[in-house]
């Protein structure tokens, strides 16, 4: 029975990295779309549950917030600022 409860949380780990990674790179901007989509693509697969849910807070702030936040426009507010945004920020879209 353990083995069951196992595979169907793993499963559903996989299935939020998956909606997760699709939402980072269906964004609705074609700037935020690479950014973000490349960073799940290369990252979200690693996340831990407590990772995803802070990668999914930063995926409800509108793209041009985030933009400016990421390309160093505007400040960052303290409250988005977590150990997702950070990685989010070195990451370097190729």
């Amino acid at each position: 029975m353990a083995i069951l409860v196992s595979m169907a949380e793993n499963e559903n780990i996989e299935n939020r990295r998956k909606r997760l990674i699709f939402r980072s790179g269906h964004r609705g901007t074609k700037e935020m779309d690479l950014i973000m989509g490349s960073f799940a693509a290369k990252y979200v697969p690693g996340f831990s549950e407590e990772e995803l849910g802070l990668y999914e807070e930063i995926l409800e702030f509108p793209d041009p917030d985030l933009y400016n936040w990421i390309t160093g426009k505007e400040e960052t507010p303290a409250n988005v600022v977590n150990d997702v945004f950070a990685k989010l920020l070195s990451h370097k879209f190729v």
